[in-house]
């Protein structure tokens, strides 16, 4: 929506400058209008790039959620192997966790546990939950 308002602005911005240079001989205000213009187009993509890069490089949307996962999984002596957190959409997270555990706990117990954690994962999107346990010697 803000790069709507944005262009819209810049529109305007524009023709303000055509109709000055026009009516009183400002020659020197349509290429400011459209160097202000490009700035504000600038600052724009800057914003939209950094934040579409972080999701498509599957940075991890809130460390706070993901200790927080981890200390509710890892308490009992169970280790995370694997842990991704994505955005669904706003307040709205998923998850794909993988545990390493030295007990009979199946992926049910994991799905449980994810929902003790404070302003947990969306309750329709936890994810999937890989259980593996170490090779008997």
């Amino acid at each position: 929506m803000i790069h709507v308002i944005a262009d819209a602005a810049v529109s305007v911005l524009v023709i303000v400058g055509l109709l000055l240079a026009r009516a009183f001989g400002w020659l020197w205000m349509d290429p400011l209008a459209g160097i202000i213009g490009a700035c504000v187009i600038a600052s724009w993509s800057y914003g939209l790039i950094r934040d579409t890069g972080a999701i498509l490089l599957d940075m991890n949307p809130d460390r706070r959620m993901a200790n927080s996962l981890r200390q509710t999984i890892e308490c009992n002596g169970d280790q995370i192997a694997d842990l991704h957190l994505w955005r669904l959409g706003p307040g709205h997270l998923g998850a794909i966790v993988c545990v390493d555990t030295h007990e009979g706990r199946g992926a049910d117990y994991y799905r449980a546990k994810t929902g003790e954690v404070p302003r947990s994962l969306s309750p329709h999107h936890r994810g999937s939950i890989c259980v593996t346990r170490p090779a008997a010697l």
